[in-house]
């Protein structure tokens, strides 16, 4: 049976988008509660009747989680210019190794913007 598996984590963080202008809201130091979504998918282990342990996702994502938390993004390598999608595509390129079955990451800034990566 294939099936697909998500894990929330959220962090509290400050940015700035460096290449806005100068008059764009966006542009100014400001932050955001983010929600981070985690997705795995593949066959479940027949005898486990799991596909794998949530623990598992939650371990793989904390060293990332402590680079993000109540942290100014801008300062972080890799993170220089931290849109919703630089960010998503920075978690799934320190996730991935970490955890081959990820299918996606979720990243959303506010209740109502988030960005959706799936990977290349």
């Amino acid at each position: 049976m294939r099936v697909e598996l998500r894990k929330s984590f959220q962090f509290e963080a400050a940015h700035l988008l460096p290449h806005l202008p100068e008059t764009h809201k966006c542009r100014r130091l400001h932050g955001h509660s983010f929600k981070v979504e985690i997705a795995v998918a593949g066959e479940c282990d027949s005898q486990l009747g799991w596909l794998m342990d949530y623990a598992e996702i939650a371990d793989a994502f904390k060293p990332l989680w402590e680079q993000l938390d109540h942290r100014y993004l801008n300062e972080v390598l890799g993170l220089e210019n931290p849109t919703s999608e630089n960010v998503a595509v920075w978690i799934w390129e320190r996730l991935k190794p970490q955890l081959p079955l990820l299918v996606e990451v979720v990243v959303a800034e506010t209740c109502t913007a988030l960005c959706v990566y799936r990977g290349e």
